[in-house]
C-alpha cells in the first residue's frame, strides 16, 4: 500500500513542514532529468528488486515510466513473490513490471529482448554470514556469475553491478575517508569478512567479463543506508535505533558507541544508481554514500532527539560485528565524473524513514 502524507510536529522543525514518498520521486525524476531519454524503451533485468534498494529502483521506475511515457519495461527475479506482493502490492502489479520466480545463482533465462541489467540480489544477513558463510559466499559469487552470463547471453548493452563499501576491509581510523583508490582488504582467513570477500570476488568477475567479453560493467560500492523501505528489526544498528525510537524506548547502543558510520538517504541513492546505470564509466568502480561521519553513539543521541523521548543508553558490551572502527567513503570521484551529490541531510533522512514507518507524534 502506498504511504500517506504525514506531517512533522516537533518544535525544533520549521512549521509546516511535510514530506511524503512522492517528494522524494519527483527529486529522483528531477536531478535524472539527463538520463531518461536513454532510457526510453528500456528493457530492464533487475535482480535483488525485491530488497530495500530493488523497491527504490522500482518506485523510481514506475514513476517516471508514469510521468514522462518512457515506454520501459522491467522484469524482476525473485525468490518469494507473494510476500512482495503483500509489502508492496503499486509495484507487483505495475503492467511494466513482469516478475520471474528463481534463485539468483541458476535461475532459467527469461525470453526476450533486454536492453539494461541491475544486479542488486545479495543476501547482506548478518546471521547468515554467521551461521551459513559457504551460502553467502556462494549467492554473491554464483549469482553474480549467472546474472554476467544472462547480459552476455542477452546482449545487453549497460549493466551495473551493487558491491559493497565492505572490500576495502578495515578502514584505518586515521584514513577519515576511504577512496576507491585504497587498496586495502578483508582478512582473507577470518569467516566473518566472507560477504566482503564473495563481493570482492564478485568485482573481479565483472572486471574480468568486461575484459574478455565486453560487456560494459559499472560498479557501485554501497555504504550504509537510510529511507523507506529499511528494515528495523535486522543488523543495522541506525534501523535498531529508529524501532527503539518509535516504540518509546530509550535508544540503546550495545557496544561502546565509538564505531564510525555515514548514511544516505535513499533518494541520493536511488539517483546515483541510475546514473551510473547509464553514465558510469565501464570497469570503474564507484563509491557510494555520505561523506558525513558519526559515531554509533553521537547517531543513538541524535535519533533519541529527532524522534525519540530524548533517551539513550551506551551498554559498553563487547563488539562482535565485522566491522568496529570507521566504515565512511570518499565520494569525489563521483562528484567529479558524474555531476552526484547528497542533497538529503542525515537529519532528514532519519525523519523521513521514520515517517515512512508512521511516526507523527502529536504536540511534540
Amino acid at each position: 500500500m502506498e504511504r500517506v502524507l504525514f506531517e512533522e510536529h516537533r518544535t525544533d522543525r520549521p512549521s509546516n513542514q511535510r514530506w511524503e514518498l512522492h517528494d522524494d520521486l519527483a527529486e529522483v525524476i528531477c536531478r535524472c532529468e539527463n538520463i531518461w531519454e536513454s532510457l526510453q524503451g528500456a528493457r530492464i533485468f533487475l535482480t535483488g528488486g525485491t530488497g530495500f534498494i530493488g523497491c527504490w529502483l522500482l518506485e523510481a521506475l514506475r514513476h517516471a515510466n508514469r510521468q514522462l511515457d518512457l515506454g520501459l519495461q522491467v522484469t524482476i527475479l525473485t525468490r518469494n513473490l507473494s510476500a512482495f506482493q503483500t509489502k508492496a502490492p503499486h509495484l507487483a502489479s505495475y503492467g511494466s513490471f513482469r516478475f520471474i520466480a528463481g534463485n539468483v545463482a541458476d535461475f532459467a533465462f527469461p525470453g526476450g529482448e533486454f536492453s539494461h541489467l541491475i544486479h542488486a540480489a545479495t543476501d547482506a544477513s548478518a546471521d547468515l554470514n554467521e551461521r551459513n558463510p559457504r551460502q553467502m559466499f556462494d549467492t554473491v559469487l554464483l549469482g553474480t556469475r549467472r546474472t554476467l552470463d544472462f547480459g552476455l547471453a542477452k546482449s545487453v548493452k549497460r549493466c551495473l553491478f551493487l558491491s559493497s563499501g565492505a572490500v576495502y576491509g578495515q578502514q584505518p581510523w586515521e584514513l577519515e575517508q576511504v577512496p576507491e583508490t585504497w587498496t586495502g582488504a578483508p582478512d582473507c582467513v577470518n569467516p566473518k569478512n566472507t560477504y566482503a570477500e564473495a563481493k570482492r570476488a564478485a568485482e573481479m568477475l565483472c572486471s574480468i567479463y568486461y575484459k574478455q567479453f565486453g560487456l560494459e560493467v559499472s560498479i557501485a560500492r554501497i555504504f550504509a543506508l537510510l529511507g523507506p523501505y529499511l528494515a528495523l528489526d535486522i543488523h543495522f544498528a541506525a534501523g535498531n535505533f529508529i524501532l527503539d525510537a518509535l516504540r518509546g524506548r530509550p535508544v540503546i547502543v550495545q557496544g561502546n558507541g565509538r564505531p564510525c558510520r555515514s548514511y544516505l538517504y535513499a533518494s541520493d541513492l536511488t539517483v546515483w544508481l541510475l546514473h551510473m546505470l547509464v553514465r558510469g564509466q565501464p570497469g570503474k568502480a564507484y563509491n557510494v554514500g555520505s561523506n558525513e561521519t558519526v559515531s554509533i553513539a553521537e547517531l543513538a543521541e541524535r535519533t533519541a532527539r529527532l524522534i525519540g523521548n530524548g533517551e539513550f543508553q551506551v551498554l559498553n558490551a563487547g563488539d562482535t560485528g565485522w566491522n568496529p572502527g570507521r566504515y565512511v567513503p570518499n565520494t569525489d570521484l563521483v562528484g567529479q565524473e558524474l555531476g552526484l551529490y547528497k542533497t538529503v541531510s542525515l537529519d532528514q533522512a532519519i525523519v523521513r524513514t521514520a515517517l515512512w514507518q508512521g511516526w507523527n507524534k502529536q504536540g511534540d
